[in-house]
């Protein structure tokens, strides 16, 4: 145990020298970066929600090299394969069959405007997410650890794009919105960008470290009353239960499913490590509520004729 507090001390220390060192390249955008930190040592996947320009490439780039990281970006379009992913086997020179590894083999994944393609190519993602391996001509191939796919999508440019399935939403731990910085983050982000200082990114962790971390996190206990209040609330999301709240069995079709009771107590835990607690507490639980609820409630026609959000629906049921 005394091995697992010194660990979890190490940890808050590393966590503020990595938030400092990205803190060097992405102006702003804290809960953003707080929110891909906590998934990435909770072992999970994000998918960051944003218009245009908020940085959403850049926080994840710099993420990679703080963390030593290999990183690999792929644009999703309408003509993207599954073999453009996983890669695929070729007749080499000496007439027999070679795998050619895609872009998927690396530590961190940009699926970048994931939405953009169909979803056939988009459940090539699916294995990988899950099970950390690529299956190509019936060989199993075993993904790099730790291992992450960020997904990016554009909340404002509907044309053109395809509605992720929920079985492959629901592999994403978090699904992260990022808003627009304040006045004084955007005079920053300006100085910064049209100057001719340069910013590199030091590496603070390493890949040992970060599995050390992640197995560090599965080790903090839980107390009984966090699970229940987690699990109660994952209830309370679903229509004709006896835990649903009125607003949900008004506005919710479907609500979600158990691997977000898995997810809060994850998320809780390393949120509580990340700031200076041995155990999460019911507060941890509703810091993360939001990014783990927000893509596994699906609204009804009446709450999308009268526009209301998702994360309205949360607080209420708060």
């Amino acid at each position: 145990m005394s091995e697992v507090v010194a660990l979890a001390q190490a940890f808050q220390n590393d966590i503020k020298r990595l938030k400092a060192e990205i803190g060097k390249t992405v102006i702003g955008q804290d809960d953003a970066v707080n929110a891909v930190l906590n998934c990435i040592f909770s072992n999970g996947h994000a998918l960051l929600l944003g218009v245009p320009g908020l940085a959403k490439t850049l926080l994840i780039k710099t993420v990679s090299t703080a963390l030593d990281l290999s990183y690999n970006r792929i644009q999703f379009t309408p003509d993207l394969m599954p073999s453009d992913i996983t890669g695929a086997e070729i007749l080499n020179e000496e007439r027999k069959f070679s795998f050619i590894k895609g872009p998927i083999f690396a530590n961190i994944i940009l699926a970048d405007e994931i939405n953009r393609t169909p979803p056939k190519t988009q459940s090539a993602l699916l294995e990988a997410m899950q099970e950390k391996t690529v299956t190509v001509a019936g060989k199993n191939f075993k993904l790099d650890e730790p291992f992450f796919v960020l997904a990016t999508q554009n909340p404002i440019e509907q044309e053109g794009t395809y509605n992720l399935p929920e079985a492959q939403l629901d592999r994403f731990m978090f699904n992260i919105v990022l808003d627009y910085p304040s006045i004084e983050e955007e005079k920053a982000i300006v100085n910064l960008t049209t100057g001719n200082q340069n910013s590199t990114t030091e590496i603070i962790l390493t890949k040992a470290q970060i599995i050390a971390y992640q197995n560090v996190i599965k080790q903090i206990p839980v107390a009984d009353n966090v699970v229940d209040y987690a699990v109660r609330l994952v209830a309370k999301t679903r229509i004709g239960r006896p835990e649903s709240v009125p607003i949900v069995n008004e506005l919710v079709a479907y609500g979600a499913g158990p691997r977000a009771s898995q997810y809060l107590i994850l998320g809780a835990k390393t949120h509580a490590l990340m700031n200076g607690k041995l155990s999460p507490d019911i507060e941890d639980v509703q810091a993360v509520s939001k990014m783990v609820l927000r893509h596994r409630i699906v609204k009804n026609y009446q709450a999308e004729a009268e526009n209301i959000s998702t994360d309205s629906i949360i607080e209420k049921i708060l």
